[in-house]
């Protein structure tokens, strides 16, 4: 960075700021400059031809000339491939232990001196020199992954750094030349991804994000379609990496086609890879098994919820709560920022603006108040100030991430100078759960982790900790190159885990600005809001999109755009919001730099038509219930991409403006200014526009109306949704099928907030004499309203 790089940085934040911004910066690297290895002469490896092989359950270990691969196939039909000895184990991904292998399968011999383990439902075949390939059980191929590369220190013993931070290494793989990519958790201007490379490191929030493709929250879960099959690859190494894709080209009947390519290169750490194949339900599914069922959030989380700075205090508070009062507009929960903070220091609130916060929170949560929730925001960096209590309990507890000196790494908070805990070790993660005492003592029901990247502030670099920092790793041992993408996980971890210690018959609401690969299991998160305008309205979609098929389904979009981005338009607002009201979580932000963001800051015509979608969320509310559930035990995501049910239609897999809201209905947002009509594309069968009523029939394109006041909203023929009743009861909504069809739904009659088990209420639809019937399945009556719409009621 040269000089005038670092003017430019200390005028973004602040003189004062900014030069501590470059004096945190410039320690990190100097930091890093001692402890790390510097770059030097590397010599390539390569697996080299096949040596032998070992059976073991569910596959065997096949020996090479320079390394060694072990294939494992599950009992649910998971690959499993592990290079350089690499096992499934230690993970922070996996939940518990990975699952027992196929005692079917065997590591059998393959022709041309390879091998092969042929199992149900798929077969993988392993070259004598090294490649890989996933086939189908017919032997289609659906992956080809190439033996792999290494580059370790010329100066080492032969295999000395193998698979450690010594070795970084590059995979190539190959997939069928219509494939379409998607995943990686969730990238604009997606859902699917187009060709170039994609970052796999953590970043830091604007105006400090480095890197093409970073963002807050990466995973090295790609999911390929194709014609052949999909399928997802999950690259089980939390190193700073690099995937660069290329989709592929057909020879339009010429036979030459050029397959579609994957590159991983990783910058240390195992190769290891877990691949799962089928339908997607079936993919997620797997997913779930292996890495853990997405946690409930509370029933009050799935209604709207509004964000506040918090600078404002207690008055503040009431009058935003009141105003959606006043208004009609319903309100589930306010999110305070770290503006309801003394000096931004976590764990602490400013007495002045909130001089009696249990009182408020007891007041707005009350019948008075409308049942409205208070949401804290919580970040890991800790003030480094003798005298205050979290900093100093801490340093009781040896609990903070330290540089190889055994000093505590000092980094830059929204505080001031800070020092991280070390979340990878248990010892902390019990520690720091146990601070969420205070925050539900001072009334608050959820959560939201904020700049838990981690962020140090800089003015160049990464703005995070040094990659020297020495962190427990579980007891292993290892610095920050290998704990940053997981930080936030283990995070989300201890919060969890000390809530559910606190309040064990309650269920948790936490957010996470930044995770990885299992994320799920603790809470949700949202989109990180990199564009403003009608292209970031564009990117959250596709993002929402993206999370929920890398397995994290409780996530939405802050309606308006990213912090400090100027403030939309009343349309761009409108839509925004309209958007909103159809994903999982659903939350209008007012932070500085944005002006307000209530409805009614925008006019009357915006009020009315927010209203309209608000009151719609309300009466959704119990289907969103229900797919939380579904979510829960299937790991299906509530938001779901057109191609969800038809992965080989290969206009939906192009699809982007559009989504599935579980099995019933498809929301197609207005993404573009001025639009008042759009095209549609329908997935097989017939569908009913929400609306007015008319029947469109898919596959195909189709035309519908997109008035200011509303964003079409089509449901599929034979569904049922359960919806709140005028009287607040749950009804059945049903959409007549096609005559000669049958259809169904199921309902999950969520009690309230605890974790007591709800057992799906399942519902058959058929036409009998033209007459639309209902049967619940197991019971002689249906036990709830129905309301028949369609062409058959």
């Amino acid at each position: 960075m040269d000089a005038r790089g670092l003017v430019r940085s200390v005028r973004l934040v602040g003189a004062a700021r900014g030069l501590r911004a470059a004096r945190s910066a410039w320690r990190g690297r100097r930091a890093d400059a001692r402890a790390l290895p510097r770059g030097g002469r590397e010599r390539a490896r390569v697996p080299g031809p096949a040596r032998g092989a070992e059976p073991r359950p569910g596959g065997g270990v096949v020996y090479f000339e320079r390394s060694s691969l072990r294939v494992r196939v599950t009992a649910g039909g998971m690959v499993f491939c592990g290079w350089d000895g690499a096992a499934p184990e230690p993970s922070y991904a996996l939940a518990g232990s990975y699952p027992q292998a196929d005692p079917r399968a065997v590591l059998e011999p393959d022709k041309d001196g390879g091998w092969r383990v042929v199992s149900e439902r798929v077969l993988v075949t392993v070259t004598r020199l090294g490649a890989v390939e996933v086939r189908t059980p017919g032997g289609v191929v659906l992956r080809r992954d190439l033996p792999p590369r290494w580059w370790e220190p010329a100066g080492g013993a032969e295999g000395g750094a193998r698979g450690g931070a010594g070795s970084r290494w590059t995979q190539r793989s190959e997939v069928p030349a219509d494939a379409r990519f998607f995943g990686l958790g969730g990238r604009a201007p997606g859902p699917r991804l187009r060709g170039g490379p994609y970052r796999l490191w953590n970043a830091g929030p604007v105006p400090f994000r480095t890197g093409r493709g970073a963002r807050s929250l990466t995973m090295p879960v790609l999911w390929v379609v194709a014609d052949a099959g999909g399928h997802l690859v999950f690259h089980d190494n939390s190193w700073d990496g690099l995937v660069t894709l290329r989709e592929g080209l057909e020879g339009a009947g010429s036979g030459h086609d050029r397959p579609g390519r994957c590159e991983v290169r990783m910058s240390g750490g195992p190769l290891r890879y877990w691949v799962l194949t089928g339908a997607p339900s079936r993919v997620l599914h797997g997913w779930r098994a292996l890495t853990g069922a997405p946690v409930l959030p509370p029933r009050w989380a799935l209604g709207h919820q509004a964000g506040l700075w918090g600078a404002g205090g207690e008055r503040e508070v009431r009058r935003v709560v009141a105003g959606y009062a006043e208004r009609g507009l319903p309100l589930s929960a306010v999110h305070l920022g770290a503006g309801h903070h003394r000096g931004r220091r976590g764990f602490t609130v400013d007495s002045g603006r909130f001089p009696d916060l249990p009182a408020l929170a007891e007041a707005l949560r009350g019948p008075g108040g409308g049942g409205v929730r208070l949401v804290s925001c919580v970040d890991p960096a800790v003030r480094a100030e003798p005298g205050e209590a979290v900093y100093d309990g801490g340093l009781g507890e040896d609990a903070f991430v330290r540089d190889p000196m055994g000093e505590p790494v000092r980094g830059l908070g929204p505080a001031g100078e800070a020092v991280y805990p070390d979340f990878t070790d248990p010892r902390v993660r019990k520690w720091w759960g146990g601070l969420y005492s205070e925050r539900l003592a001072r009334g608050f029901a959820g959560f939201c982790h904020e700049m838990n990247d981690p962020v140090s502030l800089a003015a160049f670099g990464d703005a995070t900790l040094p990659r020297s920092a020495g962190h427990c790793l579980e007891s292993r041992g290892g610095d920050h190159r290998e704990a940053h993408n997981v930080y936030a996980l283990a995070m989300a971890r201890a919060g969890f885990e000390g809530l559910r210690g606190l309040r064990p018959h309650e269920r948790p609401l936490l957010l996470s600005r930044s995770g990885w690969a299992g994320l799920q299991r603790y809470g949700g998160t949202w989109t990180d809001q990199t564009s403003a305008g009608w292209e970031g309205l564009r990117d959250a979609l596709a993002q929402v999109i993206g999370l929920g098929l890398c397995g994290v389904p409780y996530c939405g979009a802050d309606v308006g755009g990213p912090a400090g981005s100027p403030r939309p338009s009343p349309e761009l607002y409108l839509r925004w919001f309209q958007l909103a009201a159809y994903l999982p979580l659903f939350r209008t932000p007012a932070v500085p730099g944005s002006g307000r963001l209530e409805p009614w800051e925008f006019g009357p015509e915006v009020l009315e038509h927010a209203r309209a979608a608000l009151l719609e969320r309300e009466r959704l509310l119990p289907y969103f219930a229900t797919l939380a559930r579904l979510a829960h035990r299937s790991g299906a995501p509530y938001v779901r991409p057109l191609w969800w049910a038809a992965p080989k239609d290969r206009a939906l897999r192009e699809c982007e403006d559009a989504f599935l809201l579980g099995d019933a209905l498809l929301v197609a947002p207005v993404l573009e200014p001025g639009v008042v009509r759009r095209t549609v594309r329908l997935p097989r069968g017939r569908w009913y526009d929400t609306a007015t009523g008319q029947v469109h029939r898919g596959p195909g394109r189709v035309v519908v109306e997109a008035p200011r006041a509303r964003i079409p909203v089509l449901a599929r023929a034979g569904s049922v949704v359960p919806v709140a009743g005028p009287e607040g009861g749950i009804e059945l909504e049903v959409w007549a099928p096609p005559p000669g069809r049958t259809g169904g739904g199921v309902v999950a009659a969520d009690p309230g907030d605890g974790f007591g088990r709800v057992e799906l209420e399942r519902f058959s639809v058929r036409v009998l004499d033209r007459e639309v019937v209902v049967a619940r399945e197991g019971a002689p009556e249906v036990g709830y309203p129905v309301r028949v719409r369609g062409s058959g009621a």
